[in-house]
């Protein structure tokens, strides 16, 4: 079984997620008191432990806090580093010499998926891949389910899975574990949640931006295995997952694999891709590219509980804000005959993120007059725009731990990979949309049966 680690070991220690991401979260454990053991840092190109180290100093300075001296200089104390060719195998006879007696180091591949195998194997023959390591491998969990089943193949000739953490930030932030919570928590949610009263779940992923400096990596995958596979559909396992027996470990993770595996695969009617005006002229992107940077779908879910309720995501790069929300929308009540109910339904709304989170529910009340006449008003549960633990901060503590409740399994994986491949790639042109709209007109006809989409309000 998984146990605490005892070194992190980071390969590509002097890459751009490193240095945007992962030394921050490092700083932040060192302050809590949740790191304390060596990190020895991988890497190509003829480097320092010195060069490390500035490295380490100037992320913190941009990216982290770098007011907190005392735990910077902690983190640069606990610094190691090797340097080398990870298809050499003289670099892992030298950081097994740098790993000394550690007995359980979690090795995290912040490296190109194509490069796990050359690794994880250079691991185990060098014997750095004793009883208890363990891994970290960072999506994409490949491109499609076959690519996805061959990633874990590759693992699996040296970890077992309960030795496997696939992080994917989304899951470690603070908003997305509050759904969860909030569902659970709250037992007046629990007789509404269901076919009986939610009419629809609504989920938008909206960025007001392009694909600026990564035109070339996004041309190469598309809105559908950017962030749908992923990110997404974890939100809607979310939603829409039964209660399990206890919220750690792979009682939660359990659930989301039996929701997901009741998710019908997308067919090509329930999806509408789209293409901002102007991609094709970004840096790095094909002239005749055929890649969406909008994807609005509709999921049916084969359960007792959702059948019958469309969940309606949409995401897209150049949209008219940028935000990401879960609106569960309840049923018209019958309300009573000298009431004029001509507002909208009540529903739950999730703001996600990024520069604000908050939770509220839609309610109607009576406008001031003689007439019985609602109106909409929104109860405000909770708002928030203070900073949280960063996503990276909390996984890298729970993996350092071993905890894998908030790291996606390989059954997960695959039934993601499944709901989405029959729209992988279609023929089917997309459909161009102006920058700052809300994406092709066409995507429209996806949410005629619930009354069209809700639009939110711009940050």
């Amino acid at each position: 079984m998984s146990r605490e680690a005892d070194t992190l070991v980071l390969f590509g220690a002097t890459g751009d997620l490193a240095y945007k991401d992962i030394f921050p979260a490092l700083q932040a454990l060192v302050k809590k008191g949740s790191l304390t053991v060596p990190v020895i840092g991988t890497g190509r190109g003829g480097r320092t432990l010195e060069y490390l180290k500035q490295r380490v100093k100037d992320s913190i300075a941009e990216h982290g806090h770098p007011e907190d001296t005392d735990a910077t200089e902690n983190l640069l104390g606990l610094l190691d580093y090797v340097d080398g060719d990870y298809a050499d195998p003289d670099t892992f006879e030298r950081l097994c010499r740098a790993l000394g007696k550690a007995k359980a180091p979690l090795y995290y591949l912040a490296i190109p998926p194509d490069m796990f195998g050359t690794v994880v194997r250079s691991l185990d023959a060098a014997g750095c891949a004793g009883e208890h390591a363990q891994v970290v491998v960072e999506k994409p969990f490949g491109r499609d389910l076959e690519s996805a089943r061959a990633l874990g193949e590759t693992l699996h000739e040296v970890f077992d899975e309960h030795e496997i953490y696939r992080i994917d930030h989304y899951l470690g932030k603070e908003s997305v574990q509050n759904l969860l919570y909030f569902r659970f928590a709250n037992i007046f949610l629990e007789p509404i949640w269901n076919a009986d009263y939610v009419r629809s779940v609504q989920i938008t992923m909206a960025e007001d931006f392009g694909v600026e400096t990564r035109g070339a990596f996004y041309d190469s995958v598309g809105a559908i295995r950017d962030v749908v596979q992923n990110h997404l559909l974890q939100v809607v396992a979310h939603v829409a997952m039964e209660r399990p027996g206890h919220m750690t470990g792979d009682a939660v993770r359990d659930a989301k694999a039996k929701l997901l595996s009741q998710v019908q695969p997308l067919r090509p009617e329930q999806i509408v891709r789209g293409q901002y005006s102007g991609y094709r002229e970004e840096r790095g992107v094909n002239s005749r590219s055929n890649v969406e940077t909008y994807a609005a779908l509709r999921l049916d879910i084969d359960s007792a509980r959702w059948r019958g309720v469309p969940f309606l995501i949409r995401t897209g790069k150049y949209l008219a804000t940028t935000l990401t929300e879960v609106v569960v929308e309840l049923k018209r009540g019958p309300g009573v005959p000298e009431y004029r109910l001509t507002c909208a339904p009540n529903y739950f709304r999730f703001r996600l993120g990024p520069r604000r989170v908050a939770i509220a529910l839609g309610a109607l009340s009576k406008k001031p007059g003689t007439e019985m006449v609602g109106e909409n008003v929104e109860l405000l549960v909770r708002d928030e725009a203070r900073n949280h633990m960063s996503a990276y901060e909390r996984l890298i503590g729970d993996a350092m731990r071993g905890d894998h409740t908030l790291f996606a399994r390989e059954d997960t994986v695959a039934h993601s990979w499944s709901i989405v491949e029959p729209v992988l790639d279609l023929p089917d042109p997309v459909l161009p949309y102006e920058r700052g709209s809300w994406g092709p007109k066409k995507a429209q006809d996806l949410a005629d049966s619930v009354g069209g989409w809700l639009f939110p309000g711009c940050e």
